[in-house]
């Protein structure tokens, strides 16, 4: 299992999360915001996959490939 560690946020967006979370999944607030941290870096790590095959399709088509 992973070890976790603590983050503080300001309380208003502490406070927001809550409310906002209500009625779905999400057991906790933690649980929420390591959800969008996950998707946040998911998505940064498809940009860079797309970046580097639109380079690599560039590169090959420039016959250096």
């Amino acid at each position: 299992m992973a070890k976790h560690t603590t983050i503080s946020i300001p309380e208003p967006l502490y406070k927001k999360i809550k409310s906002f979370i209500k009625g779905t999944g999400f057991s906790s607030s933690s649980d929420f915001v390591t959800f969008v941290l996950r998707e946040i870096f998911l998505e940064e790590g498809r940009k860079t996959s797309d970046k580097r095959k639109l380079i690599h399709d560039k590169l090959k088509a420039l016959g250096y490939m």
